[in-house]
């Protein structure tokens, strides 16, 4: 009985930069995860981009404890909600696209709405530790991570084979632990599998043509790993 009217009188406090009660904003964690595999990008600006924007690939659509459904990308060293995006030039999110149709929006299509809240109802069950985990979904947009140690001496590239959903709502990127492979494929769920924000030279996740890039050490994207560790370097 406290604890209800606890809730209603949280929903009366009012956060004045969101806009949103402080009850929403408590309970924004991750219950579902949606794949995208029908090509839907974000787009985003910097403040060198002028008039330009840039996209990258939509990786899932994720329910929040809140009702709430955003995309979801991974960005710089996290996974995060496209609208939450920030990046050392002051990058900004400026919605959703899909390039079959040259058109721009701003909510989440409402199949993928509807696909997660039937799912979340259909799954719902009770887990009893923080770290049980809810569910696993294959990576289907390319994303590499990138081990190195401090000074960046040292790169490794590794394919992220699927994204794990704990039940705190933390999303985990899986890597291949090549010691422990008693099979190939390697798919979600394997045992060899663990996160890759785990390992101590994890340093950032990239999309597979940034990756491709590193890999034939194009200019801008040696450029780019440069403006970064310089970033992380004033951060210390």
């Amino acid at each position: 009985m406290n604890t209800s009217n606890d809730d209603r009188s949280m929903d009366n406090v009012i956060d004045i930069f969101s806009g949103k009660p402080y009850s929403s904003l408590s309970d924004s964690r991750i219950i579902r995860l949606a794949p995208e595999l029908d090509g839907l990008e974000m787009l985003y600006s910097n403040e060198s981009s002028g008039e330009k924007f840039y996209s990258l690939k939509v990786l899932c659509w994720a329910l929040l404890a809140n009702g709430e459904v955003v995309g979801l990308v991974p960005w710089l060293d996290d996974i995060v909600a496209c609208p939450d995006i920030e990046d050392p030039l002051n990058g900004m999110w400026e919605g959703y696209y899909d390039p079959g149709i040259d058109e721009l929006f701003f909510e989440p299509p409402i199949h993928k709405l509807v696909e997660l809240e039937a799912a979340a109802e259909y799954y719902d069950s009770a887990y009893d530790k923080p770290t049980d985990i809810m569910q696993e979904v294959p990576d289907a947009i390319g994303t590499h991570v990138v081990l190195a140690d401090k000074g960046f001496t040292s790169l490794i590239l590794q394919e992220v084979v699927s994204w794990r959903l704990l039940n705190d709502g933390t999303v985990y990127g899986m890597i291949v632990d090549e010691s422990n492979v008693e099979s190939t494929p390697v798919l979600p769920g394997d045992s060899c599998l663990y996160p890759a924000q785990q390992n101590g030279k994890f340093r950032y996740f990239f999309q597979h043509h940034i990756a491709n890039k590193i890999k034939s050490e194009d200019p801008e994207a040696l450029a780019a790993i440069s403006l970064l560790v310089d970033e992380s370097s004033q951060g210390l």
